[in-house]
């Protein structure tokens, strides 16, 4: 079973995380991009991003983690363009017979009707309210939500439909929703996450290639806390002996910002994510590479990653305790280590359906 991906010496993958396209799990063979003109893009010999669409069956997804504060998340888009190496979102690409290497930020999946979807689910009797998360496994303010503003429909429905949501992003493009969260928020209705890894601006472009700059994402913090939204910094992830020495100045940095809390996610190398990592590091940082690699296996019994429930978000043992013991000091210190309000549910309420007539009593 050959999957070998690596790119032709003539076909250029700039500014992407992953360094390869290794075929997906369930795939036989693998899908090579040929630089002389058979593959996609050849001619410019650049790997472009292209986006297809599909119609949703449901967006409301379930799950009954004991790791995760939600239950329940909508996901606007299959793929993500931030290109973020680490994304343990990866591996889900495979499901649709794409690689969860390049094909993953650079094959995108669109769900324009995600919208009137959710909005049907919110109507069945059998609802019952809980709040949303939003971006939990791709990023809803990817570069490609600025031509379907499928993120921006979705909060629409949940406004009009009082329903609480809490979103999580890297993407700036956040900014153009603050009419829509500062008024939901007004209502305790919604909440949002910021995530930033590292505050150095070079490490950024090679982790996260097409995210917006560690600079630029507290500037989107700043704007948001200005207009009412609760906002939480998310030191994520946390990489050991590339990213882990900066855990108290990114805190720093989100209390100046104005971060009402502050949380943490050790760095998760599930499935085909623990090769592409590997890949990473031996073209950007091969001087580190062994130690990096050795202090998560301590962290997760020898392995690349263990999925254990109440363990893989944080990892065990003295380094995985030290680090945790960091961040609580630092968190208490700048008075990140609060509790959010807890959005509103008492507020839902179904709207009448559009077009419908008031019923007469």
């Amino acid at each position: 079973m050959d999957h070998d991906a690596t790119l032709p010496p003539g076909l250029s993958a700039r500014a992407r995380g992953a360094t390869s396209n290794a075929a997906g799990r369930f795939e036989a063979h693998a899908v090579a991009y040929d630089a002389d003109g058979a593959g996609p893009d050849a001619e410019e010999r650049v790997l472009r991003t292209h986006v297809t669409q599909e119609r949703a069956g449901r967006v409301i997804t379930y799950n009954r983690s004991p790791d995760l504060p939600f239950d329940r998340s909508i996901n606007p888009y299959r793929g993500c363009e931030h290109g973020c190496v680490y994304c343990f979102a990866r591996p889900s690409h495979a499901w649709l017979g794409l690689s969860p290497g390049l094909d993953f930020e650079t094959r995108l999946i669109a769900r324009p009707d995600a919208p009137d979807r959710l909005e049907a689910e919110l109507r069945a009797r059998s609802y019952r309210v809980a709040a949303i998360a939003i971006g939990t496994n791709t990023d809803p303010y990817q570069p490609v939500e600025r031509q379907f503003a499928i993120t921006r429909a979705c909060l629409e429905v949940l406004s009009r439909f009082n329903h609480p949501v809490a979103v999580v992003t890297k993407g700036t493009l956040i900014e153009r929703d603050i009419d829509l969260l500062s008024e939901m928020a007004a209502r305790g209705l919604a909440k949002v996450g910021i995530s930033v890894t590292t505050l150095d601006a070079g490490l950024a472009r090679r982790l996260e290639p097409r995210a917006p700059a560690p600079a630029r994402r507290l500037e989107t913090v700043r704007r948001l806390r200005a207009a009412g939204v609760p906002v939480r910094l998310m030191v994520s992830p946390v990489i050991p002996a590339l990213t882990d020495h900066e855990i108290e100045a990114i805190l720093e940095a989100g209390h100046e910002a104005g971060a009402e809390a502050a949380s943490w996610i050790m760095l998760r190398l599930p499935r085909e994510v623990s090769d592409l990592f590997r890949e990473w590091l031996a073209v950007h940082y091969p001087d580190r590479a062994g130690r990096v690699m050795n202090r998560l296996r301590e962290m997760h019994g020898g392995r690349d990653y263990s999925a254990d429930w109440h363990h893989r978000m944080r990892g065990e043992g003295v380094h995985a305790r030290m680090i945790a013991r960091r961040f609580d000091l630092a968190a208490r210190r700048l008075g990140l280590d609060r509790s959010q309000a807890a959005l509103r549910c008492d507020l839902f309420e179904v709207p009448l359906a559009r077009g419908a007539q008031l019923a007469l009593f």
